[in-house]
């Protein structure tokens, strides 16, 4: 959902890169801005980013290396290019080194947004409630607030914004086996070592927080994958 939804925008120009943060801002993403390569690559490995807006020439760390070393962490997350240049040769660059998008400035940020949505759309779960709300047993799951609470209110955990990630993924994939893999890839962009241990900290923490809720089994198959057990009726977006 687009209110949930954070771009990295890495732009060295200060009046440009402000007009673009507040006009994406205005169509309800949340943006962070960062006017050098070397501080986007800090904010990227600390944050948890859908989609990336990249200036190719900036201080630091141009626009092209930042994507080498974003690609390395993860590849799934959309890249869109920016730059004042209209050589082929940066544009097929750009697309060989993992870019998904090149626009030439200046270009209008109405067609920013229609390229963001189609790579959102292929990239974010689908079919998310309209309210951002789901029925797991007698538990509902607000993604937009990352909250859990019994349908009678009573709350039950508070969630990061990773833990309602994968859960959001494992409540739309309900009663069947996801694959470590599929996981890894789409909430994480990689399926290394280290991502693999996070994650399995994160199913860690979601099956505690279900520990009481006698209808809800978040299954471990060691080495396969992950099933959520509900009721077969309660995935559906709350009331």
């Amino acid at each position: 959902m687009v209110s949930n939804v954070q771009i990295l925008l890495a732009e060295d120009d200060y009046q440009f890169g402000n007009i673009i943060k507040k006009q994406l801002e205005a169509e309800g993403y949340t943006v962070v801005l960062c006017f050098d390569g070397e501080v986007a690559w800090k904010k990227f490995q600390r944050d948890d980013f859908d989609l990336c807006i990249l200036d190719v020439t900036m201080p630091k760390k141009d626009g092209f290396t930042l994507a080498q070393d974003i690609r390395k962490k993860n590849g799934m997350i959309p890249i869109l290019f920016i730059s004042s240049k209209v050589r082929d040769e940066d544009r097929l660059h750009s697309f060989r080194i993992g870019g998904d998008d090149f626009l030439t400035k200046p270009f209008s940020v109405r067609e920013l947004v229609m390229r963001i949505r189609v790579f959102l759309r292929r990239t974010l779960p689908k079919d998310v409630p309209g309210d951002g709300i789901y029925k797991i047993g007698d538990v509902r799951f607000n993604y937009e607030e990352k909250e859990l609470t019994r349908v009678g209110g009573e709350p039950v955990a508070s969630l990061t914004k990773k833990e309602a990630k994968v859960l959001r993924y494992l409540v739309e994939n309900s009663n069947k086996l996801v694959k470590r893999d599929e996981i890894l890839l789409k909430i994480w962009g990689n399926s290394s070592f280290f991502s693999s241990r996070s994650m399995d900290v994160f199913i860690a923490r979601l099956r505690k927080h279900f520990r009481l809720e006698p209808n809800i089994d978040l299954e471990t198959l060691h080495n396969v994958g992950i099933r959520l057990n509900i009721p077969i009726n309660d995935n559906q977006n709350g009331e």
